[in-house]
């Protein structure tokens, strides 16, 4: 078989699930918890490998805030924020639509239009210095329930930062219904933003029908247990609605028991439009490199079925007509140069 990784390296990419606490590296989360002794996140980034081994979901996101507590001050934000585009664009990710968590910073006591300010000034400079163009999308903490969703709502449509352009839900779905978010999505949509709501991880496909339904998801974070649903199936392809898979995030939160069962190949089958996306890549263990390299071993995939997955998410995400055009052209040059070695 080709040893497609070195493609993988080069291609131009885009990536829409993937969250900015989530991002941080071994190195940037051991000097925050350095920072912060307090706090229980080993400080050698070496026994972060052990702390980043998960035995359910819920064992996942008491870490994943365990690390979001190291995110203290603006310049944690900002630190934060510009490593993350830092280690993007070392993979070629030209374009990302980064999930932040606003409310889990600000309760935390961060000045509201301090962290607007940190996260606005890392994009700018992301752009300027690393070709990386960051967007927003601010995340309701579903486990922390309607006090969270209005404070994530208020933040998004009163400050409304610059790169802002989505609005999404994530955390845990078992006892977390759908339906309840419906206000605070329809405010947000009202104000212009997209609608991108985890569903259907680690619940089955009617989550995803309420994300459709009730918040009006014009994408699917994860939406693994689509492919129990064929109506859901053909539904999300007639309409072109698009899924954020995860392949070894679902993995790792033990949401899909093994690589070789991962539904993908039933979405690509049934004609869904799927991007691949690294969400959490440290604490997974992954990058967005290593994904691609995965969904093409799982699909089968050569050099020009990666460049159309490439492409995919390029067509799936926010960016506006010129910047999506500008990336396409890019994935195809680089393509068709590399086929004519």
């Amino acid at each position: 078989m080709t040893d497609l990784h070195p493609f993988i390296a080069g291609l131009p990419k885009a990536e829409l699930h993937v969250h900015h606490v989530g991002s941080a590296s071994p190195r940037i989360v051991a000097e925050l918890a350095a920072r912060h002794p307090d706090s229980q996140v080993p400080t050698d980034p070496e026994a972060l490998a052990d702390y980043f081994t998960f035995t359910d979901f819920g064992h996942f996101i008491e870490v994943y805030l365990s690390v979001v507590d190291l995110i203290r001050t603006p310049e944690d934000v900002r630190l934060l924020t510009f490593e993350v585009a830092r280690d993007m664009a070392r993979q070629n990710i030209r374009y990302a639509e980064l999930t932040i968590t606003p409310y889990s910073s600000t309760r935390r006591g961060i000045d509201e239009k301090a962290f607007m300010a940190a996260i606005e000034d890392a994009r700018k400079a992301a752009e300027a210095e690393l070709g990386v163009v960051l967007r927003w999308c601010f995340d309701i903490p579903g486990e922390a329930g309607l006090e969270a969703a209005e404070e994530t709502a208020r933040l998004a449509v009163d400050l409304h930062p610059e790169g802002l352009v989505s609005f999404g839900l994530g955390g845990p779905e078992v006892g977390v219904p759908r339906p309840q978010f419906k206000p605070y999505f329809d405010r947000a949509i009202a104000a212009g933003l997209r609608s991108v709501p985890h569903a259907g991880e680690t619940t089955g496909p009617e989550t995803i029908w309420d994300a459709l339904n009730d918040l009006r998801a014009e994408r699917i974070g994860h939406g693994t247990s689509a492919t129990r649903d064929p109506k859901l199936l053909a539904h999300l392809a007639d309409r072109r609605i698009p899924l954020e898979v995860c392949p070894t995030s679902n993995i790792a939160t033990r949401a899909v028991a093994d690589l070789d069962e991962h539904p993908i190949k039933e979405m690509v089958a049934a004609g869904v439009l799927v991007t691949i996306n690294s969400d959490d890549p440290p604490m997974f263990g992954t990058d967005l490199n290593n994904e691609y390299a995965v969904a093409a071993r799982l699909l089968g995939l050569d050099e020009r079925g990666l460049a159309d997955l490439a492409k995919n998410a390029v067509e799936a995400s926010f960016f506006d007509p010129a910047g999506k055009a500008r990336i396409a052209e890019e994935i195809d040059a680089y393509t068709a140069a590399w086929l004519a070695r």
